[in-house]
């Protein structure tokens, strides 16, 4: 009576490892890949110039905060290396701030003071082939925005919209590298 279970349960356990198995291998072709791994960019480029983007706004220095995102965010993810110089380069990433605006969200009930703003930043990149002046990845709508809390200070107003443009400028370089990883 024993054996008969023992040889039951092997046979179960045998024909569960053989379906577990079968689907494994039936999945592993289903097209599923890993983020950052799908790159549609030419295996011929070693180089990417990243110049300053051009800033349409009046906010000062905003260009170099996102610019200098875009470069950690290439060096940190891909293989590429980063150059200045546009003619020794295989690809060159260019962008333009269209607009930053700050909005009131919240207020306080018992003063009418703004409590919450929300700062928006709309930009556009386009990454072209320097040989062929074909773009390999272009996108004239990209939209960012975050909220920051408003002192009651007031001298220290502007200090807290400072943190919300530094999270902005590393979620905007991240979105921007991944598109251009996976070909969005």
């Amino acid at each position: 009576m024993f054996d008969r279970f023992l040889l039951r349960s092997r046979l179960a356990g045998a024909l569960f490892a053989s379906i577990l198995g079968a689907t494994l291998l039936v999945s592993g072709g289903c097209g599923y890949h890993v983020a950052g791994r799908g790159a549609r960019l030419p295996q011929t480029w070693r180089t990417i110039a990243i110049p300053a983007l051009t800033n349409r706004t009046t906010r000062y220095r905003i260009e170099q905060r996102l610019t200098e995102a875009v470069i950690r965010e290439f060096l940190a993810r891909t293989t590429y290396r980063v150059v200045q110089d546009e003619a020794s380069a295989d690809a060159v990433l260019r962008g333009e701030i269209l607009s930053i605006e700050t909005s009131p969200v919240l207020f306080d009930a018992a003063t009418g003071r703004v409590t919450t703003m929300v700062v928006t930043l709309r930009v556009k990149v386009i990454l072209t082939d320097r040989q062929t002046q074909k773009p390999a990845y272009q996108n004239d709508a990209l939209v960012f925005r975050d909220e920051y809390q408003i002192s009651t200070d007031v001298r220290s107003f502007f200090q807290e919209q400072d943190p919300a443009l530094g999270r902005m400028a590393h979620d905007f370089a991240a979105q921007v590298v991944s598109n251009i990883l996976e070909n969005f």
